[in-house]
């Protein structure tokens, strides 16, 4: 009698993909609730890769913060964690962008409503307003400004450039046209290099009015993007500064427009120091990864 041969092996079910922007800064959104997908850096730039892949800024993995170990600690203040990787599969800890993106992702699932929510970071807890109007405000939290600046160098021009931290460490340079910040493909060199030792956002802008700037930004591990959302944070707190406003100090609110490539951003400043970035957050497509495409990566 002869056994019966074994039952072909079930391909793997396909992986859902999302693809959504904030002002342009678009990103590859990978619904995980379990924590169950690999995705390591081969697979993120694989996957953000504008011929060969999807193509993004960057990649918004959606999981449950209890069922990630990085976010475990944060569940009981929010439920979801936002994994976000650079377009090179780098780790980073915020991306101000991403958490609009993100959720707006959840209320197009259905898993929260307009309103108010929290999502994890790396970057701490973000608390996240979504109008009815559709336009979502994020609580980026207070701006940190070490005293220890740098030189930012471009085709042989150099700026004194304020380090600020939004979560993520930018150096923010004023410029009298924005076609000095060069191609941005690369990394603008900047010294003392101890002062970032791993790498740092660099942001170019003008002014464009009272309290309106325009930005170029260079990502680190995703080169010149069409929107920071960090990044139009740590140019406000700067050009604040620079222009002698410090609501901590005057008790009042100050509030810049920075418009970068692909859209406005509102940023305001409390007197706490608290700052809160209002900008729109679009979905526009969905559908499935090759799950032996990605296995292969």
């Amino acid at each position: 009698m002869t056994s019966a041969a074994p039952a072909p092996a079930q391909p793997l079910p396909p992986v859902a993909f999302l693809k959504g922007h904030g002002t342009e800064n678009d990103f590859v959104i990978v619904p995980d609730p379990g924590n169950e997908l690999r995705l390591p850096a081969s697979a993120v730039a694989a996957l953000c890769d504008r011929r060969a892949g999807i193509g993004g800024d960057g990649l918004l993995r959606v999981v449950r913060s209890s069922a990630h170990p990085e976010a475990r600690s944060l569940a009981g203040e929010a439920e979801w964690f936002m994994d976000y990787r650079n377009a090179d599969g780098s780790i980073a800890e915020m991306c101000g962008n991403g958490v609009r993106v993100f959720a707006r992702y959840l209320q197009r699932a259905g898993l929260v409503d307009a309103g108010d929510l929290a999502v994890a970071t790396r970057g701490g807890v973000k608390r996240v307003h979504i109008a009815e109007d559709g336009g979502i405000t994020v609580a980026m939290g207070r701006a940190l400004l070490p005293g220890d600046g740098v030189t930012v160098t471009v085709d042989g021009r150099d700026w004194p450039a304020r380090n600020v931290n939004m979560g993520n460490p930018h150096a923010v340079a004023f410029v009298e046209d924005l076609d000095h910040a060069g191609d941005l493909c690369t990394a603008p060199p900047f010294t003392p290099a101890s002062v970032y030792p791993d790498g740092v956002n660099v942001e170019f802008a003008v002014d464009r009015g009272p309290r309106h700037l325009a930005v170029r930004v260079h990502e680190r591990g995703s080169g010149e993007t069409r929107s920071c959302g960090t990044g139009a944070c740590a140019v406000a707190v700067a050009a604040a500064r620079r222009d002698g406003a410090d609501p901590a100090v005057t008790g009042s609110p100050v509030t810049y427009r920075v418009d970068l490539p692909g859209g406005r951003l509102t940023v305001t400043e409390h007197p706490d120091g608290e700052i809160e970035m209002t900008g729109p957050a679009v979905i526009v497509a969905e559908g499935r990864i090759d799950h032996a495409w990605l296995e292969a990566l």
